[in-house]
């Protein structure tokens, strides 16, 4: 490393070269640059395309908490972290001092979701609870990058059934979901197709639906 080199792997014969460190750091940064370009696009790309749901959405959360009714929220994965991140943001706060609003995410009681993957299918583990747990007026928040988990399909399903709207966060051709949702139901396609760049927008998307909520709900209050 003192001597301005660094041993790599020279991948197709797997035995060891000497490259020059600042050849490895401009590589290096060159594909940072390429992960910012690409995310920066699928915002601005999302923004254009999706922009007025997201202001949309943003009104029917916030009439529906204005109403008493609550927001359940389910995702895998990413998805999972996206879904409690954005229930944290409500029942706590966001970027203002007010009440917690009404979110629970159905993603964090590992007893209520091993049970019912054990007793029935993963596929139920949110479904169940939307059963559970959501009454009309309620709204359903489903996260998937791809559009097509099962699980979420299932949700969406027995939300429509209880008489809910259903808010889903998708990418790609938004999928199973974007398919299945009714008239009542609002889609917001993240403008990318790669899973890293449509969790990028999914998480800014939550963020303009925080800052919104409470505009619309508390106005600017004190931050």
């Amino acid at each position: 490393m003192s001597s301005g080199y660094i041993y790599v792997a020279e991948c197709a014969k797997l035995r060891p070269v000497i490259v020059p460190y600042w050849m490895v750091v401009m590589d290096l940064l060159a594909r940072i640059d390429q992960h910012f370009a690409a995310s920066l696009a699928a915002k601005q790309r999302t923004l254009e395309e999706m922009g007025t749901r997201i202001a949309q959405v943003a009104e029917r959360l916030a009439e529906q908490l204005r109403r008493g009714n609550k927001i359940l929220i389910c995702g895998n994965g990413g998805s999972a972290a996206d879904a409690q991140h954005f229930a944290a943001e409500l029942v706590n706060r966001f970027e203002i001092e007010r009440p917690g609003l009404a979110a629970i995410a159905l993603t964090t009681d590992s007893s209520a979701l091993t049970s019912i993957a054990n007793d029935y299918a993963f596929e139920q583990v949110f479904a169940r609870q939307v059963q559970a747990l959501g009454r009309p007026g309620d709204v359903l928040l489903a996260i998937s990058t791809s559009g097509n988990s099962p699980n979420i399909v299932a949700a969406v399903s027995a939300a429509r059934q209880l008489g809910m709207t259903t808010i889903a966060l998708t990418g790609h051709d938004g999928g199973r979901v974007g398919q299945d949702l009714s008239r009542e139901d609002i889609e917001i396609r993240a403008g990318a197709t790669t899973t890293a760049r449509i969790q990028e927008v999914h998480i800014l998307i939550i963020h303009c639906l925080c800052d919104l909520v409470d505009g619309l709900l508390f106005g600017k209050g004190q931050s």
